[in-house]
């Protein structure tokens, strides 16, 4: 015996324009995606690179030394976690929620980018380090130099804020975890019981496969 297959019932214009929104939504969100993820990833790597170059004197000599971003300054490194935070979570909430994490996302890709760009010409970090290799507390650097990598952190914060933007300006359109369970934020109704023909060899098979027992009466 064989299957009566459901007809398609076709969808009116208004549903069918539907699927350039959700092209739009998830091009938009692939975007953020992409920006927040890489923005993170180099403001992580470039923080733990060399950032500031000099000189010490120790007993008539001089000594190098070196400052990587976290001596420098350790903020871009804590709001680039902070932003991959944002960034996940801006999928598990949503309405006002999701416009205040998305907030939170640009704002800390521009606190980062804001930290590396004042860390570029910071010396303290050095003069410090300085003090410790000489023992003297009141030792400063010479000879200091900056490294390119505080504006490649700069670049990576700014990746972020870009991320941020996106959530802002079309968060609102973007699905939320758990959301194609869901219409139009109704609960889904109860499922009706299958019942079970025994005079259908595929209702039979169907029910075995469900792990129930055909023969047995309701």
């Amino acid at each position: 015996m064989g299957y009566v297959s459901a007809v398609p019932v076709p969808q009116p214009r208004a549903a069918r324009t539907g699927g350039a929104v959700s092209s739009g939504a998830r091009r938009s969100l692939a975007a953020a995606l992409l920006l927040g993820a890489l923005g993170a990833t180099v403001v992580l790597l470039s923080a733990g690179q060399i950032w500031a170059e000099g000189t010490a004197a120790v007993g008539g000599g001089t000594v190098p030394v070196e400052a990587d971003g976290g001596a420098v300054t350790g903020v871009p490194t804590a709001l680039a976690i902070v932003g991959l935070a944002a960034l996940v979570a801006v999928f598990a909430v949503r309405r006002t929620g999701r416009t205040m994490v998305a907030a939170l996302l640009a704002l800390s890709g521009a606190g980062a980018a804001l930290a590396a760009v004042l860390g570029a010409s910071d010396s303290a970090a050095l003069d410090a380090e300085a003090a410790r290799i000489s023992g003297n507390t009141a030792a400063v650097v010479g000879g200091l130099s900056h490294t390119v990598w505080p504006y490649v952190t700069a670049a990576g914060a700014v990746l972020i804020l870009a991320a941020g933007l996106f959530a802002l300006r079309f968060g609102k359109t973007w699905p939320a975890m758990g959301g194609r369970y869901e219409r139009s934020g109704a609960p889904r109704a109860a499922r009706r019981p299958v019942t079970t023909d025994p005079d259908r060899p595929e209702d039979l098979w169907k029910a075995l496969d469900r792990g129930e027992d055909p023969t047995r009466g309701d």
